[in-house]
């Protein structure tokens, strides 16, 4: 049977984009400024702009390691470094992480530079040529072995679980069985099931990582709540119709589909392995979609009920709604309505049409979430972050 294929920017480590940006990366929040100021004048790049980069030195090497990350991320042609000098996570550290695989990477420090004019001025000269050299690539032919799809979901309901996320867990057994990549994250959404995510371990070593994992989520749950850790969740998911974390769970993990659990890797560590990971990081959807992005996803899949319309820089976000009425209320916001499959159409029928939307979106067409702008300010995991 012939392989789908799509067309992508083939770049000079061998990963395949299916964007092509220059990305504005301020090391700390104080060069938010500058980065800003940057991307407004120069069409074609994007800034990650975050509210970290001189917090606590604990931080600092998952913190060096998501931003770097995040240059190395397929879809970034190119990267500026904007540091202000004085913060723990170093521009020059984050740049040399970055130029490693021959990607175009300059670093500017805005202490060393003469202040945030002269830094913006000289950032936009940069941009400039990046762009101009960006704009010269062309897409080719590309397998979907370089694919590496982020999992997310966001305002979760009841009909989650039967809807969107089963037809979702169809689309990654579809593009494990292509030779790529799938990332399940959100580690506070794998309560209570450790014992059927650790079954589908290909190795004991990988099962006791899962179940290190979850516990480790359960026990910061209990010493936050105490007596209400096995609800953990948010009052539009109780709105929507779920009773605890547990039934939240059970619906989030079958966005990653049947396959083997290969992997467990760190907060924003690209996997090595081909198939289905699970990454370390939290429930909040801006930081475990930074992850997602940092190890390396060019594209992210984002299952709703209640109705969220955040995507993400650079990275393009596909959302499929869990039903009709959300659809319908939400349809500026939202990709797909797997909502039909209460009506009657199948899991496949909807699957089917997010795999046709996923490739035309890998060869350039734009999810809701970029049509509107939605590439808001991205948020880094904390070592103890977020629900």
């Amino acid at each position: 049977m012939e392989r789908d294929t799509f067309k992508g920017f083939v770049r000079p480590d061998g990963s395949v984009g299916i964007r092509n940006r220059v990305a504005v990366i301020p090391t700390v929040s104080c060069a938010n400024g500058v980065a800003a100021n940057i991307s407004k004048a120069v069409p074609g790049t994007v800034p990650f702009l975050h509210g970290h980069g001189c917090g606590r030195a604990i931080e600092v090497s998952m913190h060096t390691r998501a931003l770097t990350g995040l240059g190395l991320n397929p879809n970034v042609a190119a990267a500026i470094v904007v540091g202000l000098g004085c913060e723990t996570v170093q521009a020059g550290a984050v740049a040399a992480g970055i130029a490693e695989t021959g990607k175009p990477c300059r670093h500017l420090v805005i202490q060393e530079q003469g202040g945030s004019r002269k830094t913006t001025e000289a950032g936009i000269r940069i941009a400039r040529d990046f762009v101009e050299d960006a704009e010269t690539e062309v897409r080719r032919a590309c397998s979907l072995e370089s694919i590496v799809l982020g999992l997310e979901c966001g305002g979760s309901d009841a009909f989650s679980g039967v809807t969107a996320n089963p037809v979702v867990g169809l689309v990654s057994d579809w593009l494990v069985n292509s030779g790529g990549r799938v990332i399940l994250t959100e580690n506070t959404e794998m309560i209570g099931t450790a014992h059927i995510l650790s079954r589908r371990s290909k190795s004991p070593e990988v099962a006791a990582r899962v179940e290190q994992l979850v516990s480790r989520a359960h026990k910061r749950t209990k010493d936050i709540l105490g007596e209400f850790a096995t609800y953990v969740i948010a009052p539009g998911n109780m709105d929507g119709g779920l009773s605890s974390i547990r039934e939240k769970s059970l619906g989030c993990i079958v966005k990653g589909g049947s396959t083997p659990v290969c992997e467990v890797v760190d907060y924003g560590q690209a996997p090595k392995e081909k198939g289905l990971t699970i990454m370390d990081a939290p429930g909040y959807d801006t930081e475990s979609m930074a992850g997602l992005a940092a190890a390396g996803c060019q594209i992210i899949i984002f299952t709703t009920g209640r109705g969220t319309p955040v995507g993400f820089p650079a990275v393009p976000v596909i959302k499929v709604a869990s039903t009709s009425r959300l659809y319908t209320l939400m349809e500026d916001d939202m990709d797909i309505d797997a909502g039909v499959v209460l009506e009657g159409e199948s899991l496949d029928e909807v699957a089917g049409r997010i795999r046709a939307l996923a490739l035309r979106v890998m060869c350039g067409e734009p999810t809701k979430a970029e049509m509107n702008g939605q590439e808001g300010i991205l948020c880094l995991a904390a070592m103890t972050p977020a629900f």
